[in-house]
């Protein structure tokens, strides 16, 4: 089956990024997606961190969670949409949630990201945790082709996560990623996560600069069990497709079944 990235390079202004990642969507299903990955913060890149905040839905109620349910439904598809901002029982924060949608636009897992980012580097600083409260367990989910395990963003720097996941045909990524970050880490640490997992990594990146003066890394990719990748784009809007093969993939396990060699 066909798996699909989307790229973009949010704005401030949802409606703006609801018609981008629209069009999108509807290229990769063209392409013959049967599942979609939009990227961390889709739905708005605010020009402050508290923007986010304004912007918080409780489940099953809202615009961005409305848009993607009919995004699933419209095209017949897994969805699985990035991040948006959920409600916290923390006034001052947010969760930074991903959700799952099944091809009937239902909403079928939830995942909240539980490592944020925390860098300093001259001017350049992030601190997730000022607005961001805590995941606490890591998800998967059963899609017809096999077992999906669901990551954020810097969660990517944390392998004993994706082990948590368990045997798991794909994972995904939506991410992110600083420029300077990317540039250093993005495409070894996605590869070494698919290699070690022995699995399809799917990663949907930010890419470019943003009004906010920040700029991402972009370099949305699909790998393969082996670690090779499949296909990427570096900056800007877009996407990424290519095929997730079963018969691959255990014919990688079999190979070299590092998976049943673990003795921790």
């Amino acid at each position: 089956m066909k798996i699909a990235a989307i790229q973009m390079v949010s704005t401030p202004a949802p409606a703006q990024n609801f018609e981008v990642a629209q069009g999108l969507l509807a290229e990769a299903a063209a392409a013959g997606a049967q599942l979609m990955l939009l990227p961390e913060y889709w739905a708005l890149m605010g020009l402050h961190e508290n923007d986010k905040l304004g912007h918080a839905e409780v489940l099953h109620a809202g615009p961005i969670q409305a848009f993607m349910a009919a995004a699933a439904r419209r095209h017949a598809a897994w969805l699985i949409g990035g991040t948006l901002p959920m409600v916290s029982a923390d006034a001052g924060k947010v969760r930074n949630t991903t959700l799952v949608y099944n091809p009937h636009g239902e909403c079928v897992a939830r995942y909240d990201k539980m490592h944020l980012f925390n860098f300093a580097r001259g001017e350049e600083a992030y601190d997730e945790g000022r607005t961001i409260e805590y995941g606490s367990e890591p998800v998967a989910f059963e899609a017809p082709f096999g077992r999906v395990g669901l990551s954020v963003c810097y969660d990517l720097r944390f392998p004993e996560l994706y082990r948590a996941l368990g045997d798991c045909a794909l994972m995904v990524v939506p991410a992110a990623f600083t420029h300077t970050t990317g540039h250093a880490h993005w495409e070894v640490l996605l590869r070494a996560r698919a290699i070690e997992n022995q699995c399809y990594v799917l990663a949907a990146a930010q890419g470019g600069w943003h009004l906010n003066g920040r700029r991402t890394w972009g370099h949305s990719m699909l790998i393969d069990p082996w670690g090779k990748i499949i296909a990427q784009r570096d900056e800007g809007a877009g996407m990424v497709i290519g095929e997730l093969d079963l018969a691959y993939l255990q014919q990688v396990r079999q190979s070299l079944p590092a998976l049943r060699h673990r003795r921790l």
